[in-house]
């Protein structure tokens, strides 16, 4: 007989596992809502935003309750990085968010990526270990496209939020792009985040 502990261990090695399931799904929700934007069904964008949070929740959850693995591990920032991304190139093709922001944080990302990349090949390791800044940025990030989704597909907003949310998320990514590329011309890498 196996017991329960030995099952969830090899439940957390398999490729297909719960948590993997869910981070997957959450992957395949990113060209839904990148057509839902663009097709102006902002309503329907907002609920299937919060759903994805959600599924991120429930899947760390299952990999602590299950055993999480490599798979998911490398999974789960790609998806939660391509549906943010996605969001907000789709929300400044449609005017909700300004064109200016999503080229900074496009950018900011990419010069993370690179900068991870170019260490890499160059053999030194790059730890993944988010700044606080970092943590920071990505939740205002979140938190902007929750609210400009709202605004846009309920009508619920207040006044001067969105811009607000602008300007921080706009100072949090410079800020966070910034702390980076100190520590990159410090020599101090380790600290990349895959998350942030």
């Amino acid at each position: 007989m196996v017991d329960g502990s030995h099952a969830d261990q090899k439940a957390g090695r398999g490729l297909i596992n719960p948590p993997n399931i869910v981070t997957f799904a959450r992957l395949c929700a990113v060209p839904l809502a990148f057509w839902l934007v663009v097709s102006h069904h902002m309503a329907a964008a907002f609920w299937l935003f919060l759903a994805a949070g959600a599924s991120d929740a429930l899947d760390g959850w299952l990999a602590r309750r299950f055993g999480g693995n490599a798979v998911g591990a490398v999974l789960d920032p790609v998806a939660d990085k391509a549906l943010l991304v996605t969001m907000y190139i789709t929300l400044a093709t449609v005017g909700v968010l300004p064109d200016w922001l999503t080229v900074l944080v496009v950018f900011r990302d990419v010069l993370i990526v690179g900068g991870i990349a170019v260490l890499t090949v160059m053999g030194s390791p790059v730890a993944i270990r988010p700044l606080y800044i970092s943590k920071l940025n990505t939740a205002m990030q979140l938190l902007l496209v929750v609210v400009a989704l709202l605004e846009a597909g309920l009508g619920i907003g207040l006044p001067g939020l969105t811009l607000s949310l602008v300007w921080i998320v706009a100072l949090t990514t410079l800020a966070s792009g910034a702390a980076y590329v100190l520590k990159a011309a410090r020599g101090e890498m380790g600290d990349a985040s895959r998350s942030g």
